[in-house]
C-alpha cells in the first residue's frame, strides 16, 4: 500500500522534494501544496523591478505543468495554503484557492513554506501570495520603478545590495539612489562587506550606514516619507524598496515544534523534532541560513531521508555544503563573494551568478532535472 507525503510549499525546497520523490520512490505518491500556481525565481527580483531586462515567463513556471510528467496517480497538485497542523494525527488542514477547507492525511510531512517579506510594504522578493498576486506586484513595481527619480533601498544584507546595485548600474547616472544601512558595515560585516561598498559606490549608490528606518508613510502625492531612529530630517522617495527581515511561514505549526524565532526546529536528519515523519527545509529552516545552495542540499537531504525511513531503514545526517559560499551581485558587470574565507575576484562573482542570476536554472524546476 502506498504512502503519502504532503508536501507545503512549492518553492526551491518543496518542488525539489516532490521531484525527487516521484522520480525515485515509485512506492510513494506526493500532494503538494502551494498558494503560488507558479514557481518563481525570486533570485531574480532584484534585476526584475528594472522594466524590460527579464521576462514573466523567465521568472515563473507552471508548477502542474512541472508536476505532469509523471503519472496521475502518483501525485496531487493543490493550489492553496495551510491553516493548521495536527502532528500527532498526522493531518493538516488547507484552505484552497477558492475557500474550500480541506484536510489531509500524511504519512510524511514536509514544511516547505518559506518565510515572507517583513513589515507592511508590498515588495516582489517573496511570492506570500497567489501567482496572480505576484506578477501584478512586479508589474506594479517596474511601472513606479520606470517613473521614479530617486529610489531608497532600506536594508544592507545581500537583497539590499544587490537591488541598490540594480538601480545604480541602470540608474545611477542621472537618478539618485539610497541604501540605507542600519549597521555600520553592509551585508552585516561579513568580510566581503568593503569590496561590495566599493562596487556601491562605482555605481553612484549613496551609501549611509547606522541609518536605520523607524516607519515610513506613503504620502498623497504617491512618495514615501522614511523616518530614521535617532532624529533628523525625514527622506522623501518616488520608491521605498525595504529589504530586511524575514518572517517564517509557520503560523499553522504548534509552537512547540519551532524555535523562538518561528522557524522549524530539526535534528541533524532535518526532522522536526518531536514530530513523528515531519520533515523540513528551506527558508522555513534557515539554518545556517537562507540562501539557494544551501536550500537545495536540504531538499537533497529530506528526500533521500524520507525514501529511507519509507523503505523501513534509518536516515541520515543531511551533509550541506563543506563550506560557505557567499555571492552577491552587484549590477550587471561585476560582484563581490568568497568561497569560505577565500575571496573571489569581481569578474568570478560575476560569471557565476551577476551574468544571468541564474534564471537559466528555473528549467531544471519544471522539467524536473533539479533532483
Amino acid at each position: 500500500m502506498s504512502k503519502t507525503v504532503v508536501i507545503l510549499g512549492g518553492s526551491y525546497a518543496g518542488l525539489h522534494i516532490a521531484h525527487a520523490l516521484l522520480k525515485n520512490e515509485k512506492d510513494l505518491k506526493v500532494v503538494l501544496v502551494s498558494k503560488n500556481s507558479h514557481f518563481y525565481w525570486n533570485i531574480a527580483s532584484v534585476r526584475a523591478i528594472i522594466p524590460g531586462i527579464i521576462k514573466d515567463e523567465e521568472l515563473f513556471g507552471s508548477i502542474e505543468k512541472a508536476l505532469s510528467r509523471y503519472p496521475k496517480d502518483r501525485y496531487e497538485f493543490i493550489v492553496g495554503g495551510a491553516t493548521a497542523s495536527d502532528f500527532a494525527a498526522k493531518t493538516v488542514t488547507v484552505t484552497t484557492k477558492d475557500g474550500a477547507e480541506k484536510q489531509l492525511s500524511y504519512d510524511h510531512l514536509v514544511l516547505a513554506t518559506g518565510a515572507r517579506c517583513a513589515g507592511a510594504e508590498s515588495v516582489p522578493w517573496k511570492a506570500a501570495g497567489t501567482y496572480e498576486e505576484a506578477v501584478e506586484l512586479l508589474h506594479a513595481t517596474q511601472e513606479r520603478v520606470k517613473a521614479a527619480g530617486h529610489f531608497v533601498v532600506a536594508g544592507a544584507g545581500s537583497t539590499g545590495v544587490e537591488a541598490a546595485a540594480e538601480l545604480g548600474f541602470e540608474y545611477g547616472k542621472d537618478r539618485e539612489v539610497v541604501l540605507l544601512c542600519s549597521d555600520r558595515e553592509v551585508l552585516g560585516g561579513d568580510s566581503i562587506a568593503s569590496n561590495a561598498l566599493a562596487e556601491l559606490k562605482k555605481l553612484n549608490v549613496k551609501v549611509r550606514t547606522e541609518a536605520r528606518v523607524e516607519s515610513a508613510a506613503r504620502l498623497p502625492d504617491g512618495k514615501t516619507e522614511i523616518k530614521l531612529a535617532g532624529g533628523g530630517d525625514p527622506i522623501v522617495t518616488d520608491v521605498y524598496l525595504p529589504t530586511f527581515g524575514l518572517a517564517p511561514n509557520s503560523e499553522f505549526v504548534d509552537a512547540k515544534y519551532l524555535t523562538d524565532k518561528k522557524y522549524a526546529s530539526i535534528d541533524a536528519e532535518y526532522r522536526v523534532k518531536g514530530a513523528e515523519n515531519v520533515w523540513a527545509a528551506g527558508d522555513i529552516v534557515s539554518q545556517p541560513r537562507a540562501g539557494f545552495m544551501i536550500t537545495q542540499k536540504q531538499a537533497a537531504g529530506v528526500a533521500k531521508n524520507i525514501g529511507l525511513v519509507a523503505s523501513g531503514k534509518q536516515p541520515t545526517p543531511v551533509k550541506l555544503l563543506p563550506f560557505d559560499i557567499y555571492a552577491v551581485a552587484t549590477g550587471r558587470s561585476r560582484g563581490a563573494g568568497r568561497a569560505g574565507s577565500v575571496k573571489l575576484l569581481s569578474f568570478m562573482v560575476y560569471m557565476a551568478k551577476g551574468k544571468t542570476l541564474a534564471v537559466e536554472r528555473m528549467a531544471g524546476y519544471i522539467d524536473g532535472s533539479v533532483a
